[in-house]
C-alpha cells in the first residue's frame, strides 16, 4: 500500500511505561487525531514490541510488531546526560526504521510521539506539493494534558519532536534494517533535532509548513520529557516572573480550545484526564 503521507508511531517498550493504561488511553488519543485528516490519502503504522497491549487501531494504521529489548536508560536515575539520550535515540530510531522499511514506498513520512496531536491538513498539504523536500512545523500549540487551553509556540521543531514531514527517498533507507548504521539511526531517526540540518547540508532543505501543524501535550503523568504544565514553565517559574514582559507576551499567545481547534487537532473532541 502506498500513500502521499505515513505517520509512524513509534511506542516504547512496555516495561519502560510508568503506566501502560495511561500511555495506551493517550496513544488511542493520538491515533483519533491522525485519522481525522481531510484527505485519504494517508496511512498509519504504530510499531511496537510483539507483548505489548495495544488499543483498537483506527481505519488505515496497522501494527509492526518488533522485539526490541527494554531501553535500559529510559530513566536518566544519574546517568551522563548524553550517554541517556543517545540510548534514547537508538531505541527510538530503531523502531522507527522498522515502520518506514514496512511503508517504504510513502511519498513522506512523518514521526509522531505516542502522545501528541496533529492538524487535520498534513496529509492534504503533502498531496498539493508532492515534490517538496518536506516541512519543518515551527509553528504549533503546547497543550496541558486536560486543559482548556492551547500556548502557541513559534519555535515548535525543537521543542517537540512531532515536528517533521520529510520526503521518504531523503532518509536514505537501507535495504534491510541490519543493513543500518547505529549513528545514521540516531541522527536521522532517533533526534527529531538534527535531521533538518543533515538535510540543509545535503542540499535538500525542509521548508516551513505554513500553518500551526501539531500539539505537545505536556504535563501528563507518562511524559518522558517530563515536561512541567504551561502555568509553571511559561508563567510561574522564577525565570519567567524576573521577565515580565516576556509573560505579558505569552498570555497574549493563549487560545481556547475551541470548536474549530478540536476539530482540526483532536477529532473533534478535546480529550480530558
Amino acid at each position: 500500500m502506498t500513500a502521499a503521507l505515513t505517520f509512524i508511531v513509534p511506542v516504547r517498550h512496555q516495561d519502560n511505561a510508568r503506566d501502560w493504561g495511561a500511555l495506551k488511553a493517550n496513544l488511542a488519543q493520538t491515533l483519533a487525531s491522525i485519522s481525522n485528516q481531510t484527505s485519504q490519502d494517508w496511512r498509519g503504522i504504530v510499531v511496537a514490541n510483539e507483548e505489548a497491549d495495544l488499543p483498537a487501531l483506527p481505519e488505515r494504521f496497522e501494527a509492526v510488531r518488533v522485539g526490541f529489548p527494554p531501553n535500559d536508560m529510559h530513566e536518566r536515575d544519574g546517568a551522563d546526560m548524553e550517554a541517556f539520550y543517545e540510548a534514547f535515540r537508538l531505541d527510538k530510531g530503531r523502531r522507527v526504521l522498522a515502520g518506514m522499511l514496512h511503508a517504504r514506498a510513502s511519498r513522506y513520512f512523518m514521526i509522531v510521539d505516542d502522545d501528541d496531536f496533529v492538524s487535520a491538513r498534513l496529509a492534504q498539504h503533502a498531496v498539493s506539493h508532492p515534490d517538496a523536500n518536506g516541512w519543518t512545523i515551527d509553528r504549533g500549540y503546547i497543550w496541558n494534558d486536560g486543559g482548556r487551553l492551547l500556548l502557541e509556540h513559534d519555535d515548535f521543531s525543537h521543542l517537540c519532536g512531532t515536528s517533521l514531514i520529510v520526503r521518504s527517498d531523503l532518509y536514505g533507507l537501507p535495504a534491510r534494517a541490519e543493513d543500518a548504521d547505529v549513528n545514521w539511526i540516531k541522527q536521522r531517526l532517533g533526534s527529531h533535532i538534527r535531521i533538518a540540518g543533515i538535510l540543509a547540508e545535503q542540499g535538500t532543505p525542509l521548508q516551513s509548513l505554513p500553518f500551526r501543524g501539531a500539539v505537545y501535550r505536556v504535563a501528563h503523568a507518562g511524559s518522558h520529557s517530563q515536561a512541567r504544565g504551561l502555568l509553571y514553565t511559561y508563567f510561574l517559574r522564577p525565570e519567567a516572573l524576573r521577565a515580565p514582559v516576556k509573560v505579558w507576551q505569552n498570555l497574549r499567545k493563549l487560545r481556547i480550545v475551541n470548536a474549530k481547534r478540536r476539530g482540526e487537532f483532536f477529532g473533534g473532541s478535546a480529550p480530558t484526564s
